[in-house]
């Protein structure tokens, strides 16, 4: 029996939801727990991969500051974007080795999981060619950033149901020029953000071959709201977590994020990494056999 454990956070500071995704992680990979999917919903925060581009956040701190968003760097692949309340987040903490070992068979499916949730709402939405991502035309609707370590997934997608898009101007969202943003609010306005979440979940049973899943009873007990409502959060200092050191690309020889070193490279002996050839917002995800 395939089993989805599913942990509802609520809404939950970005730091804190950070440090139970690393745990839980922790815990898959010792085969302690089930596969495992996180939904949060966060307050302001500019997130930035390990190969972001210091340019694409445009926010000067004046900005940061009334808006209230914080700004964290973090080790999945990808560029910059952005969380906040009315989106939600998940975090699929999945072995593939007990689904299929393929980055982009998982990512793609993943992708699959929004497009067919989108579609009970008549929502048209698809693929760009090498983006990554959930797009309606040119407007991306859903991000999509990940981390493989030892076969074990984190990190994961962020899906605009009434964010405010707005937030999204401080930054040129994944380091992506000239396409939109666009939220389900905007194309269904009486969308309920407990069937957006309860639908998503439906899917990920499906597509991901499930045969049950069972809620946690686990909240953050950060920021609490009461589903109906997407409050603002303002008048916050701005927190920069400092950019991880380079010896942070290597934790242990169990993974490696990397966007430029030649393929060359990454076949020699030394390294022993296999090269998982698939690129998740311009990064490459590479994976330890």
């Amino acid at each position: 029996m395939k089993k989805l454990n599913v942990i509802d956070l609520g809404n939950c500071a970005y730091d804190k939801a950070w440090e139970i995704q690393k745990e839980t992680h922790a815990k898959r990979v010792r085969n302690e727990i089930p596969d495992t999917l996180i939904l949060v919903e966060h307050p302001h925060v500019y997130t930035l991969g390990k190969n972001a581009n210091a340019q694409h956040l445009i926010a000067g701190q004046d900005y940061l500051r009334s808006k209230g968003i914080e700004i964290y760097n973090v080790d999945r692949g990808g560029d910059i974007t952005y969380h906040g309340p009315g989106q939600l987040v998940g975090y699929p903490i999945f072995n593939l080795k007990d689904h299929r070992e393929s980055v982009s068979w998982y990512v793609h499916t993943v992708e699959d999981v929004l497009i067919q949730m989108l579609a009970d709402y008549g929502i048209s939405a698809e693929r760009i060619d090498k983006l990554t991502g959930v797009w309606v035309g040119d407007q991306k609707i859903a991000a999509i950033g990940m981390r493989v370590s030892k076969w074990v997934t984190m990190h994961g997608f962020a899906l605009n149901v009434s964010t405010d898009l707005s937030l999204y101007d401080g930054i040129i969202p994944c380091g992506i020029a000239g396409k939109g943003i666009t939220r389900i609010a905007d194309l269904v306005p009486d969308v309920q953000w407990k069937d957006v979440k309860e639908r998503v979940v439906d899917k990920f049973k499906l597509l991901f071959n499930f045969d049950s899943f069972v809620k946690s009873d686990y909240r953050c007990h950060s920021n609490e709201r009461s589903e109906e409502e997407f409050p603002m959060r303002t008048n916050r200092d701005s927190s920069l977590v400092p950019r991880s050191s380079q010896r942070d690309l290597f934790e242990g020889m169990t993974d490696l994020i990397l966007s430029t070193i030649p393929s060359i490279l990454l076949s020699s002996t030394f390294l022993k990494f296999e090269i998982v050839d698939y690129m998740i917002n311009n990064s490459w995800i590479k994976n330890e056999t």
